[in-house]
C-alpha cells in the first residue's frame, strides 16, 4: 500500500522530552558608534519540535523505527500537536468559523460563538485551520471575548500560511499541524542489551 502523507505520528505515551520552538525572521544591525539597533521584521515564522524516548525493547520500539522510516527523511509529513494541550483553557462555547475570505496577517476575525461569552479562548490556547496537507497551527496571543453577534477577533502566531475560506471550521481541540523531518539522515542509538534509544527533530512544513 502506497503511503500518503501527511501521517499521524504512533502514540507519545512513555516520551521523555517534547519541546516546540518558534521560529521568527528578524534582521538587526546594531551602528558601532552609538550602539543603537536597527530591527527589520520579516514575514518568516514557524514551528519547529523535538522529542526523545527511553531505552525500548525490539519490540516496544518498532512501531516508531518504522513511523521514522516511512517518512523517508524528509519527504514525508505528519501531525504534531503540544501533547500537554489538548484541550483549551477558554470556554469555547459556541461552533468557531472563520469569519471572511482573504484574511491574511496576524488577526484572524471569526463567528459562530456564544454571544458576549467572555474567555471564548485565552492566551495560549491553540486552534488549528485546514486539513490534511493544510493543517495549520496556531497559538492564541490574547485572551479573546466574543460580542453580542457571536463574533471574535484572534490575536495568533504564526501568521495565516494561507487566506482560509469563508465560514472555514475552527478546531479548538487536539489541535495538530504539518510537520517534517529536519534532516534527511534518521536513525536510532542500539545497546549491547537489545535498548534503543529515539529521538528527532521536526519542522513545520508549509
Amino acid at each position: 500500500m502506497t503511503i500518503t502523507y501527511p501521517i499521524s505520528m504512533p502514540d507519545l505515551q512513555g516520551m521523555s522530552s517534547f519541546s516546540f520552538q518558534m521560529k521568527s525572521v528578524n534582521a538587526v544591525v546594531r551602528s558601532s558608534f552609538t550602539l543603537k539597533s536597527q530591527v527589520q521584521t520579516h514575514q518568516g515564522q514557524m514551528w519547529m519540535a523535538s522529542m526523545g524516548f527511553p531505552p525500548r525493547n525490539l519490540a516496544d520500539s518498532a512501531t516508531w523505527r518504522a513511523f521514522l522510516t516511512s517518512l523517508n527523511g524528509m519527504q514525508g509529513t505528519f501531525f504534531i500537536g503540544d501533547p500537554l494541550a489538548t484541550s483549551p483553557r477558554g470556554s469555547v462555547l459556541g461552533a468557531p468559523l472563520v469569519n471572511g475570505a482573504s484574511q491574511t496577517g496576524q488577526v484572524l476575525l471569526t463567528k459562530g460563538w456564544t454571544a458576549d461569552e467572555t474567555g471564548v479562548l485565552l492566551a495560549g490556547d491553540y486552534i488549528q485551520l485546514g486539513s490534511g496537507s493544510t493543517t495549520r497551527l496556531y497559538k492564541v496571543l490574547v485572551d479573546a471575548d466574543s460580542d453580542g453577534s457571536g463574533l471574535s477577533s484572534l490575536d495568533i502566531w504564526p501568521r495565516l500560511r494561507e487566506s482560509p475560506a469563508n465560514s472555514a471550521a475552527i478546531t479548538t481541540s487536539s489541535t495538530k499541524g504539518t510537520f517534517r523531518l529536519s534532516k534527511n539522515i534518521q536513525g536510532w542509538n542500539q545497546t549491547p542489551a537489545g535498548f534503543y534509544t529515539i529521538s528527532f527533530a521536526a519542522e513545520e512544513a508549509f
